[in-house]
């Protein structure tokens, strides 16, 4: 199946170059990236995990960022706006809204209390601490 996807943007790419004005494309902006274009780095280290997610394009206030035991959820949402100036003639519109998520699954669960996100330059990363699991309790014998 990737070959398939390769294979079409390949076409694509021929095509647009061969017949640039046959496949319109938006005048601004990026589209929203897939689940599978939003890049992520995990690392351990010690009692925690780093993140590090590439959301460029999105701004702070619309990403979201879940934790539920062990599964970490990144969603985010796109809303493109083209401005009109006064005395101008609005000739073609175009805006783009969307949304996507992302979840995996890190080897442990993750403290919600202590866990931190951080966002500059296009990049999300979090500091995910670790669960530490509880102490054994003791249980009296009536």
């Amino acid at each position: 199946m990737p070959n398939q996807l390769v294979r079409n943007r390949l076409f694509d790419d021929i095509f647009g170059d061969f017949a640039p004005g046959f496949f319109v494309r938006p005048l601004h902006g990026d589209k929203l990236p897939a689940v599978s274009e939003i890049k992520i780095d995990v690392k351990e280290n010690g009692n925690a995990y780093t993140v590090l997610a590439e959301m460029p394009g999105v701004s702070k206030q619309d990403i979201q960022v879940s934790v539920d035991g062990p599964v970490v959820t990144l969603q985010a949402e796109v809303k493109q706006h083209d401005e009109q100036k006064e005395g101008e003639k609005l000739l073609r519109s175009e805006r783009y809204y969307g949304s996507v998520a992302r979840s995996f699954q890190l080897p442990q669960e993750i403290d919600e209390a202590q866990a931190k996100a951080r966002y500059d330059n296009g990049v999300l990363a979090l500091t995910l601490p670790k669960k530490q699991p509880a102490a054994a309790q003791k249980i009296a014998i009536e």
